[in-house]
């Protein structure tokens, strides 16, 4: 098993050992460079930087990837995960691995990430590749791997009395006749709303009507998925908003809801991201207000 990372103070202990970090520099083609602190082992030509997908098998072709660690001067070592690499997509934990130790755990150093910023890749290229280090919740680095094609990239949002402009544009492919954006229900796949696109070149644009999604809600929280179809009979693209550093828009990107009458009574609409940074609608129950005895006393 891998060697966990010290608990905070652990490395005050005599013996502990210290959670190597790790910078990491993306450039525009979308390949990472990882340079890894490694005082005392700085000419070592032996180790290797391991990514592990999360909820792979050990071993598995599909789960590991190992790059060399060679030296960079500074008491550094550093690897390199190029762009021509497929990196299949997921959530991939980086570890530094040495001969005859068990793997440990890579920390997050600086992280160099300016070329990933609003990113335009060459619309004609077949597939969309997006790499992106960041800190999990236990403070570990890890790497989170996007593999779309075509992909269909969500641009601005626009939140408005009783309906959601969506924008974006597509990667791969060109919106052609009959395209749509469909709207399925995640805990019935039969409830889909289906809205026509307007479309200028790779660029796309729908409007979502919120009193679509009023039937079928039965309470609680009931979100809806967006799919891009780019044109009759062609399949369906998940709409995501990955071209960015930012790893995890659901803790960050947050949107206005606005009520909704439904059979049920009143429920509450908006869009949001995923953990996948997927683009999805959800319906939920409003907080309930105070009382009449609210205030007395």
């Amino acid at each position: 098993m891998p060697r966990p990372v010290p608990a905070p103070g652990d490395g005050d202990r005599p013996g502990a050992p210290a959670a190597p970090r790790a910078d990491c520099i993306a450039d525009s083609a979308g390949g990472l460079t990882f340079d890894v602190e490694a005082p005392g082992r700085a000419e070592s030509w032996d180790a290797a930087l391991l990514l592990r997908r999360r909820g792979g098998r050990d071993g598995g072709a599909a789960g590991e990837l190992r790059l060399p660690l060679v030296p960079a001067g500074r008491g550094r070592l550093r690897a390199v995960l190029p762009s021509t690499v497929v990196l299949p997509e997921g959530r991939w934990d980086a570890y530094e691995a040495a001969p005859g130790a068990e793997p440990v755990r890579l920390t997050p150093g600086i992280s160099d990430l300016r070329t990933i910023v609003d990113r335009h890749p060459d619309p004609g290229r077949g597939s969309v590749a997006v790499r992106l280090p960041y800190a999990t919740k236990h403070g570990n680095l890890s790497v989170r791997s996007w593999l779309r094609s075509p992909h269909a990239e969500a641009g601005d949002l626009h939140v408005r009395d009783g309906e959601l402009l969506v924008e974006g544009r597509l990667y791969g492919a060109v919106p052609g006749p009959g395209a749509a954006v469909e709207v399925r229900c995640r805990r019935d796949p039969s409830e889909i709303r289906t809205v026509p696109v307007t479309a200028d070149g790779t660029r796309f644009s729908c409007t979502l009507p919120y009193p679509e999604f009023a039937g079928p809600w039965q309470g609680g929280d009931e979100p809806w998925d967006l799919w891009l179809r780019p044109a009759a009979g062609a399949g369906a693209v998940r709409i995501s908003r990955i071209l960015d550093d930012v790893a995890d828009k659901k803790a960050v990107f947050g949107y206005p809801v606005r009520p909704l009458s439904t059979p049920r009574g009143p429920a509450l609409i908006g869009p949001y991201y995923t953990v996948d940074n997927d683009l999805s609608v959800r319906l939920t129950e409003p907080e309930p207000g105070p009382g009449p005895e609210a205030g007395k006393g």
